[in-house]
């Protein structure tokens, strides 16, 4: 099975993944994070480019593909740091439904586009699990993961996930672990896409 694994990262959602039968091709803009990416999966295969380039050339060689554009634009944190005049008013990414659109009218595998519960009302209606959105082609049931506070709690020199970055000489470590998508939750929407008999839409 042909994955894409787009906006990377360090790889949370993909960590527990199977590891048989699988073909991982992950892309991240940011090549000391894919270098980290690459630590912690070496048999995937790594790019760095610009995801949602790469997604609009590429989308039709997978067997299935999950996306996680950026979220700041999107995030409550964005809406209450204007109002507190912490931070400067953007607009949204659009980037974000362009993908969703993409996806949904012209591929032929499943797919999943994650991003965090916005500060407004979604433009396409998602499934919600666990301060996530997703759009999707099959269903994505609710879980309860009760990790809030492993979330919350994040440090940069702290292990989270298992994830451990002090051995990395690389800025901002803390920004970087908060983006991990769950484990567990990478793992259950996997599990919905395929291991699991779950009605398509």
């Amino acid at each position: 099975m042909r994955i894409l694994n787009l906006y990377c990262g360090i790889g949370g959602n993909r960590k527990l993944w199977p590891s048989d039968d699988i073909e991982v091709t992950a892309v991240e803009m940011n090549p000391e994070i894919a270098k980290i990416y690459q630590d912690f999966f070496p048999n995937d295969k790594v790019i760095v480019a610009d995801a949602h380039k790469y997604l609009l050339e590429h989308y039709k060689e997978f067997d299935f593909i999950w996306s996680s554009p950026p979220c700041p634009t999107h995030s409550d944190i964005r809406r209450c740091g204007v109002h507190k005049g912490q931070y400067a008013a953007k607009y949204p990414d659009m980037k974000l439904y362009e993908e969703i659109i993409l996806l949904k009218h012209f591929s032929k595998c499943p797919f999943v586009v994650e991003n965090v519960v916005g500060y407004y009302d979604p433009l396409i209606t998602p499934f919600e699990a666990h301060r996530h959105y997703f759009w999707s082609d099959f269903i994505i049931g609710k879980i309860n993961l009760n990790e809030d506070r492993v979330h919350n709690e994040i440090i940069g020199s702290k292990p989270v996930y298992g994830f451990d970055l002090n051995k990395y000489q690389v800025d901002n470590k803390r920004k970087i672990l908060r983006n991990l998508v769950s484990p567990k939750l990478g793992l259950h929407v996997f599990n919905c896409a395929f291991k699991e008999k779950q009605q398509t839409l």
